[in-house]
């Protein structure tokens, strides 16, 4: 059984999610909302990955995530990253797998989008010159 609580942050895009694994039965919420209705269905299955992955590691838990900032994309992927950052935290033999499926379940991707320039109306569109 945990014997203390975990505590993890996965941050994708402007996106952050912290992660809470403590002693349970295998609840996950997310922004206080069971796993279960999430929806659209593609993004619970993103979410569902670091779980299925970890076997059966994850019924002996119950996760709380918190996710503030950025999109629905954005925020699913920090929490994805957060819940399997808690997991490995968890059990460190799963680490492996997880890196073996994706990378990114468990290293951060930093891209941000590129800001706009001043005077122009998008990061690398200039405005047009007449030459007249």
């Amino acid at each position: 059984m945990v014997k203390k609580i975990i505590q993890t942050i996965g941050k994708r895009k402007s996106a952050i999610a912290k992660a809470t694994l403590s002693a349970g039965k295998g609840v996950v919420r997310i922004n206080h909302q069971l796993l279960d209705s999430i929806k659209p269905e593609l993004l619970k299955q993103r979410l569902m990955e670091p779980l299925l992955l970890s076997d059966d590691n994850w019924q002996k838990v119950d996760i709380n995530v918190i996710v503030n900032g950025g999109g629905v994309q954005g925020q699913t992927e920090a929490a994805r990253l957060a819940i399997a950052r808690a997991l490995v935290e968890f059990n460190k033999k799963l680490k492996k797998p997880f890196l073996d499926y994706d990378r990114h379940l468990l290293i951060a991707d930093v891209r941000f989008k590129e800001t706009r320039k001043p005077n122009d109306s998008k990061a690398r569109s200039a405005r047009q010159k007449s030459y007249r």
